[in-house]
Order: C-alpha cells, then sequence, then structure tokens
C-alpha cells in the first residue's frame, strides 16, 4: 500500500562474494515519504434501510470491504456489531485505517440483516451496498460523505453516511461508572429500564455516538457496571470537547423511550466523583411544556480512573529484542534451481521470489534486533554426503551455530546451500516451529520476541503435527509468517491463519492467532517495480506483529522496562592545584 513513483536511482548492480548487490527496501528515500500520514476513523449511520423481517425491523450490520492493489479482489476489512430492531442505525463499532493522500483506497460498505449467530455472512439477508474511495470521504463537506445504498434492483435501500475523524495521538483511556437517581417512569406496567447513550461532538457540531451502556432493568435508581474506553473515542483528544449523554428507556420493538439528556466534557469528567459531576437529565420537550419542571433524575459519576495503553514502540524503547528466524522450502517442486522457471532460480541480475520475500521482511525486521545475527534454516532437502532427507538445517552449514550476518549473511547462505543441497521433500512445517519455540520457550519474561518466517512453494505435507506446534507455539512469545511463493493453491495456508477461525489440535485452541498467510503473488508489481512489490508485502505480513507482541505481552502482564535514559557525555572537571 505504498505510493511510490520509480525509484530515485536505478539498482546498482555487482558482485559481492559472487551474489548480486540488491537494492534494498531502505535504499529508497520515497519509501519514508509513504508512511501513513495519518489514521482516520469511520464512522457508520444508516437511514431508511430495507425492512426485511416479518414482524419486527431489520437488526442490521456493515461490513466494510478493501481492494487489494494487484487483483482487485475484495478483502473484508472487518464488521460493525449488530443493532436489533432499526431501520435507522447509527453503529457504534469504527473502522481505523491509514490514509494515503496519494493512493486510491476503494472501499465498499455491505449491509445485512442478522437472523442467527452465524459469522457467515450467506445466511443472513443482504440489505445492499454502498461503493466509495476513502478519498471521497475524507475529500467530501466536513468529511461527511452521503450516499444511496444499491444493491437490490428496483428497491429503494436507503442511505448511509460515512463520516471520517482524523485520530489524535492519544494513547489514554478512562475506566468510567455512572448511577442515576429518579429518573421518570416510562413503562405502563413496571419502572423504566434505563441505558445510556455517549456522544462526542465533532467539528461541525454534530455529534457521533461513541459508547452504549448496558440496560439496567426495573429501576429509576440503575447502577451501571463501570466501562472502559479510550480518550480518542470521548473526545479525539480534545478535552474541552463537548460530550453529550442521552438516557433511555429500553423497549423489546427497538422504540426506546428517550427520558433526557445532558452534557459534558473530558475535562469536567477528570475531576472525578464530585458535586461537580452530578447532572440534572433534562427532556427539552417536558421543559418546554410543562412550567414546574425541573428535571428527569439526575445521573453522576461514581469513578473516573486513566490507564495509560502501552503500544510496541514503548516496549522497543524498553529493550525488547526481536528475534528473526528464516525456515525457507527446498522441496523438489520448486524445480531445478539452474532452470530460468525455478522459483530457486539464481539469476545474478535479479532476486527470486525467495529472495524477495526474505528481504522485503528481513530488512524491517532487523532494525529491532541489535546484534543482527539470524538463525537461517531450510526443510525438505537432501543433505550431503549421505543423502539424508532433513526438515530443520542450518542454511550456513553448521548445525551448532545456524546464525549468518545481517540479511546479505543469509541470503548468502541461502545461495550457497541451493548449490550443495538435492531438493527433495516432503513439505514439513513442525520441525522448524519446533525449532524457534524451543527458543521462545527459555526467554518468557518479556525481553525477547520470535518471529519465524517460512517461505514456501507449497501445499504442506504434516497439516496435524503443524497445527498442534502452532497451538502450543501461541502459548509463547513468537509469531509466525508464511509466505507462499509460486501458483500453487494455498487453501490449507489459509486454515492456519487464525483470522477467521482460531486454529485447534486435538479440541486445543490456541491461545492466540499468532499466524499471518500471505501469497507473494498478491504483492507482484506488474510494471516490474520489486521495491513497490517488496514494500507492499512487508507492509502486510508485518502489520499484525505488534498486535501479536502485545496480545502475549497483555495476557502475560508483562510491562514495558523503563526507557534508559537519553545519554548524557560526563563532564570533566578541571582540577586546579593550589
Amino acid at each position: 500500500m505504498f505510493g511510490l513513483g520509480k525509484p530515485a536511482g536505478q539498482q546498482e548492480l555487482g558482485r559481492s562474494g559472487g551474489l548480486p548487490k540488491m537494492a534494498s527496501v531502505g535504499d529508497f528515500n520515497v519509501l519514508s515519504s509513504s508512511i501513513p500520514a495519518t489514521k482516520v476513523e469511520l464512522s457508520v449511520s444508516c437511514r431508511n434501510l430495507l425492512d426485511r423481517d416479518t414482524f419486527s425491523k431489520s437488526d442490521p450490520i456493515c461490513v466494510l470491504y478493501t481492494q487489494a492493489i494487484g487483483n482487485k479482489e475484495w478483502r473484508e476489512f472487518g464488521r460493525t456489531e449488530v443493532i436489533d430492531n432499526t431501520l435507522n442505525p447509527d453503529f457504534v463499532r469504527k473502522f481505523i485505517m491509514d490514509y494515503f493522500f496519494e493512493e486510491r483506497e476503494n472501499l465498499r460498505f455491505d449491509f445485512y440483516d442478522v437472523d442467527s449467530k452465524s459469522p457467515n455472512l450467506s445466511k443472513h439477508d443482504f440489505l445492499g451496498q454502498m461503493f466509495c474511495t476513502l478519498g471521497e470521504i475524507v475529500g467530501s463537506q466536513g468529511s461527511r460523505l452521503e450516499k444511496s445504498i444499491v444493491g437490490i434492483p428496483g428497491k429503494k435501500c436507503g442511505t448511509v453516511i460515512v463520516t471520517a475523524e482524523e485520530l489524535g495521538c492519544c494513547r489514554d483511556s478512562v475506566l468510567m461508572q455512572f448511577c442515576a437517581n429518579k429518573l421518570d417512569k416510562k413503562d405502563f406496567f413496571g419502572k423504566s429500564d434505563p441505558f445510556l447513550v455517549f456522544h462526542r461532538s465533532n467539528e461541525d457540531g454534530s455529534f457521533t455516538i461513541c459508547h452504549k451502556t448496558e440496560v439496567v432493568k426495573n429501576t429509576l435508581n440503575p447502577v451501571w457496571q463501570a466501562f472502559k474506553i479510550s480518550v480518542r473515542a470521548l473526545c479525539n483528544g480534545d478535552y474541552d470537547r463537548t460530550i453529550k449523554v442521552e438516557v433511555y428507556d429500553w423497549d423489546r420493538d427497538g422504540s426506546h423511550d428517550f427520558i433526557g439528556e445532558f452534557t459534558t466534557s473530558y475535562r469536567e469528567l477528570s475531576r472525578g466523583q464530585s458535586q461537580f459531576n452530578v447532572y440534572e437529565v433534562i427532556n427539552p420537550k417536558k421543559k418546554g411544556k410543562k412550567k414546574k419542571y425541573v428535571n428527569s433524575g439526575t445521573v453522576t459519576l461514581l469513578s473516573f480512573l486513566i490507564e495509560t495503553e502501552v503500544s510496541f514502540l514503548d516496549y522497543i524503547k524498553g529493550g525488547t529484542q526481536i528475534n528473526f528466524t528464516v525456515a525457507i522450502d527446498f522441496t523438489a517442486s520448486n524445480g531445478n534451481p539452474l532452470q530460468p522457471t525455478s522459483l530457486h532460480y539464481m539469476n545474478p541480475y535479479q532476486l527470486n521470489a525467495y529472495g524477495m520475500a526474505l528481504r522485503a521482511v528481513g530488512e524491517i525486521i532487523q532494525d529491532y534486533d541489535s546484534d543482527k545475527m539470524f538463525p537461517a534454516l531450510g526443510f525438505g532437502a537432501r543433505l550431503p554426503p549421505d543423502g539424508r532427507v532433513s526438515h530443520e538445517f542450518a542454511l550456513n552449514g553448521n548445525p551448532q551455530n545456524p546464525y549468518c550476518h545481517g540479511i546479505d549473511g543469509v541470503m548468502e547462505a541461502y545461495y550457497r546451500s541451493l548449490k550443495s543441497v538435492q531438493l527433495y521433500g516432503p513439505t514439513n512445517f513442525a520441525p522448524v516451529i519446533n525449532h524457534v519455540a524451543r527458543y521462545a520457550a527459555s526467554v518468557k519474561d518479556g525481553s525477547q520476541y520470535f518471529v519465524l518466517l517460512i517461505i514456501t512453494d507449497g501445499v504442506i505435507s504434516d497439516m496435524a503435527q503443524t497445527k498442534e506446534s502452532i497451538v502450543n507455539a501461541s502459548k509463547l512469545p513468537m509469531s509466525i509468517i508464511i509466505v507462499g511463493v509460486g501458483p500453487a493453491e494455498f487453501d490449507a495456508m489459509e486454515e492456519l491463519d487464525g483470522d477467521v477461525v482460531r486454529i485447534s489440535s486435538r479440541g486445543r485452541f490456541a491461545e492466540r492467532d499468532i499466524v499471518q498467510f500471505v501469497p507473494f503473488r498478491d504483492y507482484i508489481d506488474r510494471s516490474g517495480n520489486h521495491v513497490l512489490s517488496m514494500a507492499r508485502l512487508a507492509k502486510d505480513v508485518l502489520a499484525e506483529i505488534p498486535e501479536q507482541f502485545l496480545s502475549y505481552m497483555r495476557v502475560r502482564g508483562i510491562k514495558p522496562s523503563p526507557a534508559p535514559p537519553p545519554y548524557t557525555p560526563p563532564v570533566h572537571v578541571l582540577q586546579t592545584q593550589i
């Protein structure tokens, strides 16, 4: 997803130990200008959706798709929550996206009426869709795009409103709890069933929903559960921005009764429990009609606690090392390395797909590894001198010390192995996963995290053992990236990438999602700009690592070490003798 023109300089072709000297991804400063300029948060609302339910209104959900650069295939980006019984939903769950000014990011919003708990969208009623680009939303007046929903011939499907807001860089979250007293009674037979809805105000004075509490049944004096919300979601980091809170009485049919509202701000709330944080709930209609109207009850802030969310970079600053291991597929299905059709072909002027994937990922990860020594393994080959098959051999020929210096050292060992081993089979992943897991199991204190890059051309032979290895590894500080090269079908790999269904083995589920799979063919640039292909690949395969890393640290309760103080050179005091 990088907006690149032609590289600023041509690739320099030279000879270094018999290897092509390739321009690395880092050689082009053009790339640095394409780090996401900003992140935007998309809020989605609909009006007058189709009603697909017979006895009640639709229960809508919105699914966002983005379009891949190469093959124009649509990929699911995320889903909102389901809102029951409404044709006019204001979805609370937002989509947070990188925004590049120089790129066309095609978006598709699909709407469904949810009829069951199934995550399979084909089991639900389609309500229509809307196509646009991210630039179209951001470029609309007030960054608010209103468009007709289409997709069902002959039907008016309603409209969708998508609002984009640039995110302030605010990492604080707040834990708040509220209660209410003497709310208006809205139900004929019982008391009210109250809940709160929080809205933050936008630059143009409109409001965006950001939180709903649970419903407390049959009381006029509810105490809601404490809830956590990011300051970014609550006020976009602007402490004086108006926060509007509405109080409703819940009704089963979705026609919730409005009890009243009040406004506050982050700055007011941050005073905590005090007389300043008792709010009169006002119903403007009642106030206009009744002279003796005082209020429709009060809402009180019971507690307010600020928590700072830690980021991936906090751990890196605190000294956590990322250890990178690479494992390369040396099975015979890759083709004879001496033939140009082989995926392992050693072209003196151009990296093959294995080399590109290795460089693309390695050159980014190596920045987080202080000693730049990387274990490089191969699998699926017959080794000299006796031709035994190995699924875990050192590319540098030294099983006691498989480390190579830098990505250049890994590349050198890879090319040397191609000349000495015989490509064979089968394609077994479990041995190399277990190899890295043994190291990861010995350092669980958060000081090190392991990333294994497996580059393969094909169909996996030891699926059951690999699943078992991944489930075991999910408890360890490690992530696995699998890059598929060549034209094979990679259906089995999608199963290992636990994005849709969490991977399991013999009834045990993985504790975390630690596998990211991508087919390299999706990233090949048609114009032959390999730097662009590598940049796209790196961006996608590394995107999940920070969250996988943080999920391990969170589950283990490991906080980042404090960053070392900045270095100050010692001051030499000149002592003068008297």
